[in-house]
């Protein structure tokens, strides 16, 4: 394939491949790519896997018409490229290895050789001359191991990136290149997004005009589209609207919890929402969509007093990853002691810019038959008390998070969500005086205002709430309650 005149790829395809690096799937097999600069002087930019050394050396053979390299450009040390530099180096003895100066030293590591004698260091800002290309070397460090360089071609306005830009597939796969290139981006680089916007900053002023990486196709059109979603996704933002639901469950109650809850979403109007198993789907796309939507929901089961291995694993992935700027809301199931949602918001107490919705949802079990068929009865009432309007669900919290929920998922009105949290206590004796501990965040003043409580018991507490509340200046006020 030639990428301009004097520029032709010389890579191969690995069609049989289904997991690279022993854990990322690979349905549409992977491309280890190898470029040919053919000037006055002749280089070679980087290898491929072992396995397919002759392929590649046939490839250059044919490429250079016969002709020896001069230079032999090492961008990445990661054995999927630079397993074949021994047989290169034995074919063509007289070509200079260019490369960094760690490089040099892992080349010592993994194959006993430095080229010490026909070696040639380079550095951020370091030129080579070819003829008419001049080749600009750019320090691209922990993007994503410690050695890589990346280079510019001055002449043809050609980036070659290395690992940057990379996707899963082979370069001939007809596919979204995003989707691909997305849940290689944070399953391969994504814990280093400070070292990527980094390199994106040095980009900005060159004249971009096609990104040669090593994994995938070589992006010729519109490369600002390829840099503006590797900013979005190094800077850790959304990059689309909707909401991922990630779940495990055992005997399927939060499964249908978790279903349950996507139902309402799009009913509500949801622009996208994704529902992922965590013990049968891949792992991946499930990393993946965290991190292009702004908000996760993760329901699991409690697992040995804390949460089920898969979601562990799952956050785990994120966490390390820097996984950050994002809202998680939280359910938890437990037959007798639930701790699912303390031990996942434990999970994130080092993340930042992550806030938790103000309630978690609570699953005894699975949802009684009889609490369901009175939820939707009374959501049934309310509808005809507000159709045509917008209510605002105040929700007492801790006890009526359950039954906030499910009242509004039966509801077809329109919906929004308040918390607020009072108490009479201090420790585990009444004080006496009601206090509010957690206020609502919005204004309710002119709207329809419905206060959401489990159960009634002297009903003092709710007529300080609806006291409180009425000083608001809400349009209407009442109350909602499952047991009085």
């Amino acid at each position: 394939m030639n990428i301009a005149n004097d520029i032709k790829c010389i890579g191969v395809n690995d069609r049989e491949i289904r997991l690279f690096e022993a854990q990322f799937t690979t349905p549409n097999g992977m491309a280890y790519n190898s470029y040919a600069i053919i000037d006055e002087k002749i280089a070679v930019i980087d290898g491929v896997e072992k396995g397919f050394t002759a392929e590649w050396l046939d490839n250059i053979e044919n490429a250079l018409e016969g002709k020896a390299p001069d230079y032999f450009l090492v961008q990445h040390m990661e054995p999927d490229h630079s397993s074949s530099i021994m047989a290169f180096a034995e074919k063509y003895p007289d070509a200079t290895v260019v490369s960094s100066a760690k490089a040099f030293g892992m080349m010592k590591t993994f194959y006993d050789a430095d080229f010490s004698d026909r070696q040639l260091t380079v550095t951020d800002g370091s030129e080579l001359n070819l003829g008419k290309h001049t080749l600009k070397f750019i320090a691209a460090p922990m993007v994503h191991w410690p050695e890589v360089i990346m280079t510019y071609d001055c002449t043809d306005n050609v980036l070659f990136s290395a690992d940057g830009f990379g996707k899963f597939g082979t370069t001939d796969t007809d596919e979204d290149w995003a989707c691909e290139a997305r849940r290689y981006y944070f399953g391969i680089v994504g814990k280093y997004g400070a070292q990527v916007q980094s390199i994106l900053k040095k980009a900005t002023g060159l004249d971009i005009k096609a990104i040669c990486p090593l994994h995938g196709p070589v992006l010729t059109e519109n490369v600002g589209y390829y840099i503006n979603l590797y900013d979005i996704w190094s800077s850790y933002r959304p990059e689309s609207e909707g909401v991922v639901i990630a779940y495990t469950s055992v005997y399927g109650h939060t499964e249908k919890a978790a279903e349950l809850l996507k139902e309402k979403l799009i009913a509500e109007g949801c622009k996208k929402v994704a529902v992922t198993n965590l013990v049968t789907d891949d792992m991946a796309e499930a990393v993946e969509d965290a991190f292009r939507y702004p908000t996760l929901v993760l329901a699991s089961t409690t697992y040995n007093a804390g949460v089920f291995p898969k979601m562990k694993e799952f956050i785990d992935h994120l966490v390390e990853r820097n996984y950050q700027n994002r809202t998680i809301a939280l359910i938890e199931n437990g037959s007798w002691a639930p701790m699912a949602a303390k031990t996942m918001k434990l999970m994130f107490e080092k993340s930042k810019d992550i806030v938790f919705s103000d309630t978690e949802v609570k699953i005894i079990s699975a949802l009684d038959q009889d609490s369901t068929a009175k939820i939707e009865e009374l959501a049934k009432i309310l509808d005809r008390d507000y159709e045509g309007k917008t209510v605002e669900f105040i929700c007492v919290l801790k006890g009526a998070a359950i039954f906030t929920v499910e009242l509004a998922m039966k509801m077809k009105t329109n919906v929004r969500f308040e918390f607020i949290e009072i108490s009479s206590y201090e420790g585990t004796e009444s004080t006496g005086k009601i206090k509010v501990k957690k206020d609502i965040s919005g204004n309710i003043e002119g709207k329809d205002v419905l206060i959401v409580e489990d159960i009634i018991d002297t009903g003092r507490t709710l007529k300080f709430l609806k006291d409180y509340l009425l000083k608001k200046k809400p349009k209407s006020l009442k109350i909602c309650t499952l047991v009085d």
